[in-house]
């Protein structure tokens, strides 16, 4: 069964069990400070799960497009993949374990064709803050789950919370039995021997967890999430998702032109080539902070597998062309921005060439100080500055270091490595803090003065002004916008004043929910691709802006405090950022 029957086998399915199906959303998340990227089905849908009406209704189904990087160096083995889809299906306050479990099984079996003898369950064992789930066991054994195939773990296994903070619940998790032999007596699902792989995640989030501790949700909520590229491998029966018809052209073609055979590469080079073109299919540009860093360090890594492999870089344009053909019929949007993505790919590629070129000639000064000294060896604290300042692949240190009759000190590299990937790793989660449900009364003011700083601008520069991203805290807000140069003192000011006249004017903010075609007909900004639904929630700021948006926001402007333009400066080419705070 193919990837695409396999989704829209669940699109289908749930459609005919109430569901709407509504649209993925961009890879680039938006008003949410808390991640580098859409990493889950339920991270758009935040508002809804806190208790905001869904113009929608209470069940929903999609296909997420989602971007994980904490793994990037893990790329490459037979599993790892920075960019996945998620497949899922919501209850918001509509129904709960006993229903969920009994679709998922009937999914599973009936649809999927899965042996029920294949299938293993595991269940939360309960804690001092919320009780074993003996529910959802009973509700897999009526089912149809076999007896001996139900576990239960404790909150490092099944309890989902995105972050520290935030809407969170147990959750119960399938797996399927690939045949592989147990590893022991005590062989179960918890096993890394991969006997067991985990294939779908119902959360019954009822919970939500601040510094105080848990509390109960207005409402209990269904979040699932069954990852396509790890259930199309099994389904086909293949060792890993790159023998699937997902990867198998660009790993073939790979192999058809590489002068060197690595694997490893061929597999870095083909998932890191899918993730960039969909994180710029979806907006992104490189850069040297942020989401722009992590696609700059997924091109570039891509480029130093395609030079192991001695492949020529000026096929970048052709494996492009090939992953939009085998990835067109799931991701429309690719043949749209096929011509960007080559545009932007390549002149990062042409940008490491140059750093490849400059690294090279430090390494020619650090290896003579070496040899002056009558050494052989490159010490690792040179190796590691070569690769943290310059860009400069360690590999490639090795190579040449290697054809001047000298060594490199790997171990000390490798430990220095270790602590800057840890570093990293925190950053990451320390990016993921304040979990996906920081709304409160200082957010929700930086999200509805995002509504009036957009058409200030607009009305200011011009209508060519759209937003392309932003980013809110309690802080601040962070804004960024398609415009060609840098604004001037008296165009910063003008849009400063005109967002603080309609919040002196205590403007009233109400909702609206509208088609599609409606709210495009009254005048509302927004973006107008097929990330929408047929209902969408129109926000409108008394006479002065309009705009499709999922809330929440103020009820009126008078209370939002003094808006004060900090900064504004260049994001990436044609697209300028502004940040601004609001005084009280």
């Amino acid at each position: 069964m193919k990837a695409i029957e396999i989704r829209n086998k669940y699109l289908n399915f749930f459609k005919e069990h109430g569901h709407t199906v509504i649209p993925s959303a961009s890879l680039i998340p938006e008003n949410d400070p808390s991640v580098l990227f859409t990493t889950a089905g339920m991270q758009p849908l935040v508002p809804y799960l806190l208790g905001e009406k869904h113009p929608d209704g209470k069940r929903l189904t999609d296909y997420q497009k989602c971007v994980r990087t904490n793994d990037i160096d893990e790329v490459g083995d037979n599993r790892h993949l920075t960019f996945f889809e998620m497949l899922g299906n919501w209850s918001l306050g509509d129904y709960f374990k006993e229903e969920s479990i009994q679709m998922s099984f009937e999914f599973l079996t009936k649809e999927l064709g899965i042996p029920v003898e294949k299938l293993s369950v595991t269940c939360f064992a309960g804690d001092e803050d919320c009780p074993r789930d003996v529910l959802s066991a009973e509700c897999w054994k009526k089912a149809g789950i076999l007896d001996g195939h139900i576990y239960f773990y404790g909150k490092d296994d099944n309890w989902w919370i995105a972050g520290e903070e935030g809407p969170c619940g147990p959750d119960t998790e399938m797996f399927y039995d690939t045949g592989k032999p147990a590893c022991g007596p005590d062989c179960q699902p918890s096993c890394d021997c991969g006997k067991y792989v985990e294939i779908w995640n119902n959360v019954f989030m009822e919970y939500f967890k601040d510094k105080n501790g848990y509390s109960k949700l207005k409402q209990k909520n269904v979040d699932t999430g069954l990852g396509l590229e790890r259930m199309t491998m099994l389904l086909q029966g293949k060792k890993t998702p790159f023998d699937t018809e997902l990867f198998a052209p660009i790993m073939n073609k790979l192999e058809e032109l590489q002068k060197e055979d690595i694997i490893e590469s061929r597999r870095i080079i083909s998932e890191h080539l899918r993730s960039s073109m969909m994180i710029i299919s979806d907006g992104g540009r490189p850069s040297n902070i942020d989401r722009g860093y992590v696609l700059r360090r997924l091109i570039r890594r891509m480029i130093r597998h395609m030079n192991k492999l001695q492949i020529d870089l000026n096929e970048l344009s052709n494996l492009i062309e090939l992953n939009v053909e085998t990835l067109k019929e799931m991701y429309p949007d690719l043949e749209k921005n096929k011509e960007t993505i080559k545009s932007v790919i390549n002149e990062e590629k042409d940008k490491f060439v140059k750093t490849l070129a400059h690294g090279e000639r430090e390494f020619q000064k650090e290896m003579k100080k070496v040899q002056e000294q009558g050494k052989t060896e490159i010490d690792g604290q040179v190796v590691f500055k070569l690769y943290d300042t310059y860009g400069f692949p360690p590999e490639v240190t090795k190579d040449l270091a290697q054809e001047n009759n000298m060594t490199i000190d790997m171990k000390k590299f490798d430990e220095l490595f270790k602590a800057h990937q840890e570093k990293s790793r925190m950053g990451s989660t320390q990016k993921f803090k304040g979990g996906l449900a920081d709304q409160n009364e200082k957010t929700i003011a930086y999200h509805t003065a995002t509504h009036l700083l957009h058409q200030a601008l607009k009305t200011v520069l011009g209508d060519h002004v759209k937003q392309s991203g932003s980013n809110i805290t309690e802080e601040r807000l962070r804004f960024d916008f398609t415009h060609p140069q840098k604004m001037t003192k008296e165009e910063i000011q003008e849009v400063e004043d005109l967002v603080n006249e309609q919040i002196k004017r205590d403007l009233p903010v109400t909702c609206e929910e509208m088609s599609y075609e409606d709210a495009k007909k009254s005048g509302a900004i927004g973006l107008f691709t097929d990330k929408y639904g047929d209902k969408v929630k129109v926000y409108t700021i008394g006479d002065f802006s309009k705009e499709i948006c999922g809330g929440p926001h103020v009820t009126h402007t008078g209370d939002m405090g003094t808006f004060k333009i900090k900064k504004e400066e260049s994001s990436s080419s044609g697209v300028r950022r502004i940040k601004a705070v609001l005084i009280k």
